[in-house]
């Protein structure tokens, strides 16, 4: 099959009037065909791939017939009126079943070729009579008129079934809008473009107990909605309604209003939309949507008020920081004073009972004094200014290392920094104040029966570094190893001097740069203390 015979079929098809029924208006144009030519029968023949169909036929029953036998399939290619005064004389038609006898005895034979504007020939609009005729010009361009009124009749069908089913496809669209609009939780709004309302979906309906009113005059919506501005007391002007604003100036964004329609809770909504236009520019309307976020904002507000009491409390602990240090420490200093004077300028006249209460008491003070600098550590870690910048980790352990010198020379330990190059994003003062304790803590509890051995060492990852502190102590069971991180915990009380503020001090500061600690083993016992924070 050729291409141009795909194409005429398709155009054929397209029209969908094969083995339909043919009407009252096809039908009349027949029965003129044959009154214009002066005879008693006439069809409307439609040629598919395989047959010829005659859709309706005045004169005579019709019926299909193979395209093979019909006379019209012949020529209706060229689009052209046929006229054959005698067909039994005609060497292109004498022997076709509906000359010879067969299928009929035509003898006179006229067709109008049904052509698209595309050029697709469909069919013949065919009169013939069992004797030979004549046709004039007039009658012949009567016939080729009433080919070009049953083409506009096709056409006419075919854009009435075409509208149709736009129709259905347009209100189809239309339900399942709807639908959509009603079964989400944001609640949509629209005007036309005189600003009149015209959609609310069902969460809009829900909210303001009410439906869109068209009759509404736009500067009432305020009132009308009961729409006020956040403090949820003063009437929203209607220059700030949102659906008003997106009509006049093209869009909105974010634009919080109170909603308190009568008998029903207040709702705080955010307000976005723009303005609706044609395909050429034309204003068609606008519409807003809105969104509920009542709860997100008593969340802010609890936030607002929680954020405003940690600062009042932080400001409190600033404050105990300094009265301890003034009111706490200070007299504990003239204590341990006095009692180290008592030993020195008086121990000929102490016994040895007297000289083990001065040592003990000292021993207190020195208690206290450590764990009054232990709870001013902590206090500062978590109330100072975090001041970020990149901080290059080998330079802060070289500083530790040269403020833990003495402690590291008494213990015989070894302090070794295994990573490359590593440069955090951090305070290095609160740096150089967590790795002082983690090492401090690895020197503290060190394995007696072994050389203590400590090393830093770090490895990147996406956006961040993560810094391991491990020792060969005498490490920390696995059920204690969050506990120890909260306030005064310790693993086992009594058995070291420690406080149990240092590991809650380092928590407090990897905290405040956003990161996590956690404990692991380390290999071949003992303790891995691991943080991380954000790298450059």
């Amino acid at each position: 099959m050729s291409r141009d015979e795909r194409q005429r079929l398709a155009a054929l098809h397209e029209y969908r009037v094969l083995d339909a029924p043919a009407g009252d208006e096809l039908q009349a144009v027949v029965r003129v065909a044959a009154m214009v030519a002066g005879v008693p029968t006439a069809t409307l023949n439609l040629i598919d791939e395989h047959r010829q169909c005659q859709l309706t036929t005045a004169g005579f029953a019709g019926g299909d017939s193979a395209r093979a036998d019909s006379m019209c399939a012949v020529r209706f290619l060229d689009g052209e009126f046929v006229y054959v005064r005698d067909a039994s004389a005609d060497p292109t038609y004498r022997d076709n079943p509906w000359v010879t006898g067969v299928l009929a005895g035509v003898r006179f034979y006229a067709s109008a070729p049904l052509v698209t504007p595309q050029g697709h020939a469909l069919g013949t609009l065919c009169v013939f009579d069992s004797a030979p005729r004549d046709l004039t010009a007039e009658q012949i361009a009567r016939l080729k008129d009433l080919a070009g009124v049953v083409l506009a009749l096709f056409e006419r069908r075919r854009q009435s079934r075409i509208n149709a089913e736009l129709a259905a496809e347009a209100e189809a669209r239309q339900r399942f809008t709807d639908t959509v609009l009603d079964t989400i939780d944001v609640a949509v709004v629209a005007a036309d473009r005189s600003g009149r309302l015209t959609v609310f979906n069902r969460t809009a309906r829900e909210w303001h107990g009410l439906d869109a009113d068209p009759s509404i005059e736009p500067r009432d919506f305020a009132v009308r909605y009961r729409l006020f501005r956040t403090d949820g007391v003063t009437p929203l002007p209607s220059r700030e309604v949102p659906l008003l604003r997106a009509l006049h100036d093209g869009a909105v964004h974010d634009v919080e209003m109170i909603l308190r329609p009568e008998g029903r809770d207040p709702r705080h909504v955010v307000a976005g939309g723009r303005a609706l236009t044609a395909a050429d520019g034309t204003p068609l309307g606008a519409v807003v949507a809105m969104s509920d976020v009542t709860s997100d904002r008593a969340q802010r507000r609890a936030v607002e008020l929680a954020h405003a009491e940690l600062l009042r409390s932080n400001t409190e602990l600033e404050q105990f920081a300094a009265v301890v240090s003034h009111d706490l420490a200070a007299p504990l200093s003239v204590v341990s004073g006095y009692l180290e004077l008592l030993g020195e300028q008086d121990a000929p006249a102490l016994d040895e009972r007297a000289r083990t209460w001065i040592g003990t008491t000292l021993q207190a003070v020195a208690r206290m004094q450590a764990l009054i600098d232990a709870l001013l550590t902590y206090a500062r870690a978590g109330s100072g200014p975090c001041r970020r910048e990149d901080a290059d980790l080998g330079e802060v352990v070289d500083q530790v290392l040269t403020d833990l010198h003495d402690r590291i020379r008494a213990s015989g330990a070894t302090v070794h920094l295994a990573p490359p190059h590593a440069t955090l994003v951090c305070d290095p003062t609160l740096l150089r104040q967590l790795l002082q304790n983690l090492i401090g803590n690895a020197l503290k509890y060190r394995d007696p029966a072994r050389a203590c051995r400590v090393e830093v060492a770090a490895h990147r990852q996406p956006g961040q570094w993560i810094v391991t502190i491990s020792d060969n102590g005498i490490g920390i069971p696995a059920d204690q190893r969050r506990r120890v991180f909260e306030m005064f915990a310790r693993v086992e009380p009594g058995a070291q001097a420690g406080h149990g503020v240092g590991l809650s001090t380092c928590q407090r500061i990897v905290a405040r740069h956003g990161g996590r600690i956690w404990i692991d083993d380390a290999p071949g016992g003992g303790t891995a203390v691991s943080f991380s924070l954000p790298g450059a």
